[in-house]
């Protein structure tokens, strides 16, 4: 997930702990990385972070509940690849591959992106493994580490072991 708008930080926590409102449990997080915005529009950099979840909705249903936290952050769909408060990507399902008309699962540009894939290894290091990924030249910077992103999480009543 990421966000250029506004305190892309406070909107990074409060999309965790409003996916949890909707059954999208985090079981882990990652570091929250600073980096350049993809495209050809001028705008602010972004901050992201990989979230590892469980939930009990379908792969329709979690696209639902990942668009609504997106609405309920403010995000408004105006420019393709423009500045946002949220954006929510689902990377993965499980190891389901799936393409519907509005969901591609594995998200189709993952491979390409070092902001999904840094905070991926961090979390998800045998899967990066697993894939033979390798990570683009972008630029990438820690901006605050899982644990204190944890300890933020926790300060609003969402603890990840």
């Amino acid at each position: 997930m990421g966000s250029n708008m506004g305190n892309s930080l406070e909107y990074l926590l409060k999309a965790i702990v409003f996916l949890k409102e909707k059954l999208v449990s985090p079981v882990a997080v990652s570091s929250i990385y600073k980096t350049e915005a993809l495209g050809n529009m001028q705008q602010a950099d972004f901050l992201n972070l990989v979230m590892k979840a469980q939930t009990s909705l379908n792969p329709e249903e979690l696209l639902e509940a990942c668009q609504n936290v997106e609405r309920d952050l403010d995000r408004v769909r105006t420019v393709h690849w423009g500045p946002r408060t949220m954006d929510i990507d689902i990377i993965f399902y499980g190891k389901e591959n799936i393409n519907y008309e509005k969901l591609i699962i594995p998200h189709p540009r993952f491979k390409e992106r070092a902001f999904v894939l840094v905070p991926l290894r961090e979390i998800e290091a045998q899967t990066f493994d697993d894939l033979n990924l390798h990570i683009p030249p972008q630029k990438v910077d820690l901006i605050i580490t899982a644990a204190d992103v944890k300890m933020k999480l926790v300060e609003r009543g969402l603890a990840i072991d």
